[in-house]
């Protein structure tokens, strides 16, 4: 069962942002930058109040996404990255993005807190941070 809805033009279209923003990091980095745009949809706080759709989480401005400004987004999607699409999609987590709305791929060590936010480790190249629970009690919702 889904956690967020989409329909197979969304799911490819998670998919490519998914490999635009960490194909380098291997699937677990696919897989954890993917948890981060599943918490956005579900997410009815801070910077992501209206943000209820995949496209909208996609295409959100400002704080939406690099891949969507500098034209990595736009390879297809891959079978591969449709399966890892859809393990997100129904609510696998995966640490350290478990809770997190976040991440970023930084020059050097992960800063401890980012825009506030709380550093919840580091997955390869990115860091990833969650707001508190009392902030975004929607994330930290059971399915």
């Amino acid at each position: 069962m889904a956690v967020i809805k989409a329909n197979q033009e969304e799911v490819k279209m998670m998919a490519r942002l998914m490999r635009a923003e960490a194909e380098g990091d291997g699937e677990m980095g696919m897989l954890t930058s993917g948890n981060v745009m599943v918490n956005r949809v579900r997410a009815d706080c801070l910077d992501f109040e209206n943000i209820k759709t995949v496209p909208q989480m996609v295409y959100q401005e400002p704080g939406g996404f690099e891949a969507t400004l500098f034209g990595y987004f736009y390879q297809r999607a891959r079978e591969k990255d449709i399966r890892l699409a859809r393990k997100v999609i129904r609510g696998n987590r995966y640490a350290p993005a478990d809770f997190s709305l976040w991440f970023f791929r930084p020059d050097g060590p992960c800063p401890e807190q980012w825009f506030g936010q709380w550093n919840t480790g580091r997955y390869k190249s990115h860091c990833f941070f969650s707001p508190t629970q009392s902030d975004c009690p929607s994330v930290y919702s059971t399915f």
